[in-house]
């Protein structure tokens, strides 16, 4: 099987390139390295199983392989990134989106599509249900990932209502791990480092926020299975 995963230079991305590379399948890995790295991907370069394609999401360049599915992971995650690069980010949740849902109709197959809890926005009841439609503000410094996320689910709706694509959305929540960024402004990773330099935990606030945490291989088997006929990891 050949699988298309978007972002797959990222944290999470990356993990799943490893996962479905160990289970013989092949990988094309579209990156534009924003705030990937090739480190992450390094190990496979040689590897006749992976394929690297540098470019942008919003511009997809033309596919001769055939694919059998697309994990849509490209986008800015954490807030110190996507706060610097506002418009690529809401250009990649929305534009991009809208290209590999393209790519999907075109060859008729499933895409799974990495949305996220922040479409929720400042959630007034916890934990948050499936069936709440969030407490959203369209103007501010996350909005462009927050109002991305959200529009990119509208997408997903539409192409599977109007297309028959078949979309499946994954909210990720807190998800940590090894090839995490220090100090790139999440809970784990801030604790990560300063941990690292023996330094206390900072806990903002007065210490009755809740998270909800997941480690990045369970987060890649639970990716996995929400498409069909994908196999399962070791």
């Amino acid at each position: 099987m050949t699988v298309l995963v978007t972002g797959g230079g990222g944290f999470l991305g990356s993990h799943l390139v490893d996962t479905l590379i160990a289970q013989d399948h092949r990988v094309i890995c579209l990156d534009n390295f924003s705030t990937g790295t090739r480190q992450n991907i390094h190990h496979h370069e040689g590897n006749s199983h992976f394929r690297l394609i540098e470019a942008d999401v919003c511009k997809t360049p033309p596919l001769e392989e055939t694919l059998d599915q697309i994990y849509h992971l490209a986008c800015p995650a954490s807030p110190k990134y996507y706060q610097r690069f506002p418009l690529e980010t809401a250009l990649t949740a929305a534009l991009g989106t809208k290209e590999m849902l393209e790519l999907a109709k075109t060859r008729s197959i499933p895409i799974l599509i990495g949305s996220t809890s922040e479409v929720y926005g400042d959630p007034l009841e916890h934990p948050q249900k499936e069936t709440y439609w969030g407490n959203v503000n369209p103007f501010g410094p996350r909005s462009c990932y927050d109002e991305g996320k959200r529009f990119g689910e509208t997408l997903g709706y539409i192409y599977k209502t109007q297309y028959n694509v078949d979309v499946r959305v994954a909210r990720i929540f807190n998800t940590y791990g090894p090839r995490m960024r220090e100090g790139d402004g999440r809970v784990m990773s801030t604790f990560f480092s300063q941990a690292k330099r023996n330094e206390p935990l900072t806990v903002f606030g007065d210490g009755t926020q809740t998270r909800s945490f997941c480690y990045v291989d369970d987060m890649v088997r639970g990716l996995i299975l929400l498409i069909p006929h994908s196999g399962l990891p070791e």
